[in-house]
């Protein structure tokens, strides 16, 4: 009888339902104790579900801290494309503007669990192995096809030192309304980064970058 309520337990942890709920369970629980201090056993509490469930989804803690994080940027770059639906004939300003926007409603949705952010802080302060797959299946191409549009713009290889720098240039003006944003809040209270606000700020990221990318033409 044991061995029969024992199985029924571990079937019922072996769904799909029970994989969501260990990763919104260990997003909650990396982004309040870090990586290094949370343990399975906490995360299953939360998640109302066995050990033995969380082996057999993601196979050690490792595997499931990385499985939170890419998840969560696959779901954001799945709904928020970084070409925002674009055809093939789309200029190269275009396609920035696309790309910030893109980049800017990532950064800054609301509908994102609210341990989100504290999560990412935390990876970017205390790095762990997982960032550098981040790094090469998630940001390095993103990185890449801001590369490829400002090498286009520009008309310049994209590996130049230009291009390089100008990338970081554009990126950098994104993050600041993810880094700064309570600052932003409460010195404009009016600017509350709801869609109007973004469609605003990545009008004039795009503006401000394509003048000064002009000066970089050959």
């Amino acid at each position: 009888m044991c061995l029969k309520r024992e199985n029924a337990v571990t079937k019922l942890d072996n769904t799909v339902e029970t994989r969501q709920r260990l990763l919104e369970a260990a997003g909650e629980v990396f982004a309040e104790h870090g990586f290094r201090a949370a343990t399975i056993r906490d995360i299953c509490q939360h998640a109302d579900a066995n050990v033995a469930a969380a082996h057999y989804h993601f196979g050690d803690k490792t595997e499931l801290y990385l499985a939170v994080l890419k998840s969560f940027a696959d779901e954001a770059l799945k709904k928020y494309p970084p070409n925002l639906g674009l055809n093939g004939s789309a200029t190269p300003e275009q396609k920035l503007r696309a790309f910030v926007q893109s980049f800017l409603l990532r950064i800054t949705d609301k509908g994102r669990p609210a341990w989100h952010g504290k999560l990412m802080a935390r990876e970017m302060a205390e790095p762990t192995t997982a960032l550098d797959v981040l790094i090469e299946d998630v940001y390095r191409p993103l990185v890449e096809r801001l590369e490829n549009i400002i090498g286009e713009f520009i008309e310049r290889a994209t590996d130049s030192e230009v291009v390089l720098a100008c990338a970081r240039s554009v990126l950098g003006q994104c993050l600041y309304y993810y880094r700064a944003r309570p600052v932003i809040e409460r010195m404009a209270p009016q600017q509350q980064f709801e869609l109007a606000d973004v469609e605003q700020i990545a009008e004039h990221i795009t503006k401000f970058s394509v003048a000064a990318l002009k000066e970089y033409r050959l």
